[in-house]
């Protein structure tokens, strides 16, 4: 039986979580009132390091889920984000409008990732 590995863990939530080969990562958000390429920019590199603490990387991604407060940013998102994936290792992907935590988060991405 695998063991369970929290990282970063809070007393609400823990930024990743590690069983059985799979890294769950909490929904990352950039900084509040960032535009949606900076705040995009930014989650992608928390992702790249909560990865690399799960022995993972980007790569490795098996699906995203991304959260926009106005889909009318879904173009401006999709730029950073082509940028990031490599190609060829498209993870699946889901990609809706929500409210966020805060009006001033415009962005919001969850990702599994296999984890070694």
């Amino acid at each position: 039986m695998s063991d369970i590995k929290r990282i970063e863990t809070g007393q609400r939530m823990s930024q990743a979580v590690t069983y059985n080969g799979v890294a769950y990562l909490a929904g990352q958000v950039g900084q509040a009132g960032a535009s949606v390429t900076d705040q995009t920019r930014a989650i992608l590199a928390q992702i790249d390091t909560l990865l690399k603490k799960c022995h993972s990387d980007k790569t490795r991604i098996l699906s995203a889920q991304i959260w926009l407060a106005d889909m009318a940013d879904f173009a401006e998102m999709n730029a950073v984000w082509d940028a990031w994936v490599p190609q060829g290792n498209a993870p699946a992907r889901a990609t809706g409008e929500a409210k966020l935590a805060t009006p001033d988060y415009k962005v919001e991405i969850i990702v599994t990732a296999a984890a070694g």
